[in-house]
This record gives C-alpha cells, structure tokens and sequence, in this order.
C-alpha cells in the first residue's frame, strides 16, 4: 500500500496539523474513488464500501506510525479496549454518510479527532464536495443570525420528535440534511443555527463535529444538559444539540 508520511516544512506534524492532513487526504483519496467507480460501472454499495475501507485504512495506518501510543476509535474497525487505558484518543469516522457519498450528494464528510481525558482537543472535519475542512485551530468568528427566524438542520431520513416540537415551539424552520458533519458544519458556518438530534449515533459520528463545533463557540451538550464525553466503554452517544448560545435556553425550554 501507498506509505503516508506527514511531515509539515521538514518538521514532525503536531496533532492538529495531522488531524487536517488526514482528514484532507481522506476526502482526496474518496473523491478518487467516486471518480473511478463512476467510469467503471460498480454499484453505489460497492462504491460505498470501498470508499469506508480505504479511507479508514489510510487514517488508522497513519495514526498508528505516527502516534503509536494514543488510543484509536474507528467506525470501520473492531473496538480495541485498550483505549479506555488511554488519555489521548483519536476517534475516527472515514465516511460519515455513507449512503450520501454513494448517491452522488455533497453532505458527507471525514471526520478526525482527537479526545483527551473524554474531551475532543483537536478536530478535523474535512467536507470534500465543498473543497473545504474546519477545524477546531483558526475557526472563523460565527456570523450573526435573524433570533427570529431560526434554522434547525435535522437528519433527512429520520427528523426526531424532539426537534419538530422545538421546531414548533420557536417557528423555526427544518432543514434535512444528510451526515452528523454536514450538519454540525452548517451550525459552524452559518448556514443553521442548531442541530438537534435523538435516536442513536455513535461517538465516531460526532467527536470531530463536537471539536470544531466547541472551538467555534457553539455549545455542545446532550438533551438532558449533561456534557458529551468520549472514549466510552460502550461507544454510544444517542443524543445532543449543537447551537448558538444566545438560543440555547429558548431551545431547552422548548424540548421541556
């Protein structure tokens, strides 16, 4: 396989700059390869999975050279427990909106982070049909926003409950979006101004998004108030909202 070096200017990356350049190469190599299946006739599935195996195996080969002594947590891998013995975490999601990715749509991503004692530290999450990767260095003040027009991006296939009720509540306005990034990312850029989501997600799906959403300014918690912490026993992260905080009592007030 191709070997991935990550050297910045001559000198070793730090964890920020490789988290971008693994999530940038991820998103290069995925772009390749929907290229590649569109002109040779693979299925949407097949192009699906082969994008899942080889971005995950460039990320997790990388980590493991280049940062062989932090825990690793990856969507496409089996769960090697000797994390939770571990400070410093990288959690990984290669393809996030799978489905997105094989239907020819702009909404997935590539997500990279890396948690320190449950906390996401460090975060990439790269947004190829954008040409774009936030990040949790140097993110962009948030723009200001219309209080009474509020956007609230939920999953396209599956909008909980919880949302159209504050939806309701707040006469703000549902967009269906498809993955955890592309939506946590349109909170960052100013495209929503929350991102509610119920029933069910994993820590992969939301480590990176949470990071860049954090350093932005967003606050990032689960429906019950409680903080989002990573590097779990059981991975499991079912719920949460990312918005702006000048909102975010109106909201608890509303799921309430």
């Amino acid at each position: 396989h191709t070997r991935w070096v990550f050297y910045c200017s001559g000198a070793r990356m730090d964890d920020a700059q490789l988290a971008f350049h693994l999530a940038n190469s991820a998103g290069d190599l995925l772009l390749k390869i929907r290229h590649q299946s569109a002109s040779s006739g693979v299925s949407a599935k097949q192009m699906g999975d082969a994008g899942d195996a080889q971005a995950n195996r460039l990320i997790m080969d990388a980590l493991r050279r280049e940062r062989p002594d932090d825990g690793l947590l990856s969507e496409e891998e089996a769960d090697n427990r000797a994390r939770l013995t571990k400070s410093r975490v990288w959690i990984i999601d290669p393809l996030d909106g799978t489905r997105e990715y094989s239907e020819g749509r702009d909404d997935w991503a590539v997500h990279v982070a890396q948690c320190v004692d449950g906390v996401p530290q460090v975060a990439a999450v790269a947004m190829p049909m954008l040409q774009t990767v936030y990040e949790s260095r140097g993110v962009p003040p948030l723009q200001a926003f219309d209080a009474a027009k509020l956007r609230i991006v939920v999953s396209r296939s599956r909008p909980p409950a919880v949302a159209e009720r504050v939806a309701k509540a707040l006469n703000a306005t549902l967009i269906p979006m498809g993955s955890a990034g592309a939506k946590a990312m349109a909170v960052v850029r100013g495209d929503a101004d929350a991102y509610i989501h119920a029933g069910g997600q994993h820590e992969w799906d939301s480590a990176a998004p949470v990071g860049v959403a954090l350093a932005a300014g967003l606050v990032c918690k689960r429906l019950d108030g409680s903080p989002l912490r990573y590097n779990q026993a059981v991975p499991s992260l079912p719920d949460f909202v990312i918005c702006r905080a000048e909102i975010y009592e109106r909201i608890v007030a509303a799921m309430a």
